[in-house]
């Protein structure tokens, strides 16, 4: 897992090619806005978790983040155990995003 800063965070995903976003909020979070093309898959939700997070592809990137980037941090690490190597944290979470927004 590598914890990376809000900028590092963007910039990497604007040049990766093989990027996958995922938001691990609950549901009613989202109605704060959510990060273009995420997908979510709810941390708390442990069961429907690990079945989602187990079917991922493996070969690809993924970028991490929740509110404030401490559930992110876990699922990063989640996902590294279950084999998926790159699992980028989006240090601060979405409180300090400050790129584009959904809703």
């Amino acid at each position: 897992m590598a914890d990376l800063s809000q900028e590092l965070w963007k910039k990497q995903l604007q040049t990766d090619e093989n990027a996958v976003i995922i938001d691990v909020r609950a549901e009613t979070e989202l109605e704060e806005g959510y990060i273009p093309d995420a997908r979510n898959i709810n941390l708390y939700d442990a069961g429907n978790f690990m079945e989602e997070i187990n079917a991922l592809d493996k070969s690809k990137n993924y970028y991490v983040y929740c509110r404030s980037g401490a559930r992110s941090a876990q699922a990063c690490a989640i996902m590294n155990s279950v084999g998926i190597e790159n699992a980028y944290n989006l240090k601060g979470g979405f409180l300090e995003w400050d790129g584009e927004i959904i809703g």
